[in-house]
């Protein structure tokens, strides 16, 4: 009788209140507390109460949320894929080789993929603590060319909720001009979960940022960027950084390949470069 009820209630709530958003709050939050009462009387929380309870809490969360156009979903959407298809990369530990190690323990792996191409794996290992990182790659992003050679500008197009942005990054030319300047407009995905962070993104069209003069326009993705606390270690943080890029244009492979890798490595050490810093005060 009492699951019967509740569910009654619940629909009622919905259906007479969806447009009297005080209110429907107010009742989402009654109902979720008188379901906790009920459940502290109880030996233990049955399914139904469980299911209510979420269901109660997704409507009151619901509200607060800006709804989103179906363009904008499909940037979310975008996002999410290219953080699910890196994550599966690199949970695969098969078939990685080295291509470089430096001295202070920086490596680089790589791979070939039968639908990506070959895709290139920093791992290195930080000494700033997991929000200092995140900070500087997520909440400073736009500030990178200041301080990574590799990057001219890093511009943040459009914001999607509070995970998701739309970016155009200009990529300097290599030395002598051996790689000419690259552009790409990505979707980039940022999500906390625990003690990790996964920053993911892959290349994506954007009607207000067309192909720009002086620059080829390469594609990107699915590329990701995994931070976690060092085990024994909360100031250090263990970088992973899954770089997959087709720079387009005319270009040898033995080229691509160092130049990739070798970018993976200069990104490494300029990023301590800017950590070390000072912070203003």
């Amino acid at each position: 009788m009492l699951p019967a009820t509740s569910k009654l209630c619940a629909a009622i709530s919905y259906r007479h209140l969806r447009n009297m958003t005080g209110l429907r709050r107010k009742a989402a939050m009654a109902i979720s507390q008188e379901l906790s009462r009920l459940a502290s009387h109880s030996p233990g929380p049955s399914t139904w109460i469980h299911q209510v309870r979420r269901r109660s809490s997704l409507l009151s969360s619901r509200l607060e949320e800006k709804p989103f156009s179906e363009m904008e979903m499909s940037y979310i959407k975008q996002g999410e894929e290219a953080l699910q298809k890196s994550l599966r990369i690199l949970e695969d530990q098969d078939d990685w080789k080295t291509e470089t190690v430096a001295g202070n323990g920086d490596k680089v792996l790589s791979k070939v993929l039968p639908d990506v191409g070959k895709v290139f794996r920093l791992e290195v290992v930080v000494d700033q603590a997991l929000d200092t990182v995140y900070r500087e790659l997520v909440d400073n992003m736009e500030q990178m060319g200041d301080w990574n050679p590799n990057v001219k500008e890093v511009r943040i197009l459009e914001k999607i909720g509070k995970d998701t942005v739309i970016t155009h990054e200009k990529a300097a030319a290599t030395p002598g001009n051996i790689v000419g300047p690259r552009d790409f407009v990505s979707v980039r995905c940022s999500k906390r979960r625990g003690s990790t962070c996964v920053l993911a993104g892959m290349s994506t069209t954007y009607g207000a940022m067309p192909e720009q003069e002086g620059f080829i326009r390469a594609e990107n993705g699915p590329t990701c960027m995994v931070l976690r606390p060092l085990p024994g270690s909360p100031s250090q943080t263990r970088l992973t950084w899954l770089l997959s890029i087709d720079l387009k244009g005319w270009l040898p492979k033995t080229i691509i390949n160092q130049v990739l890798s070798q970018t993976q490595v200069d990104f490494a050490k300029h990023l301590r470069q800017r950590l070390a810093r000072p912070v203003p005060v």
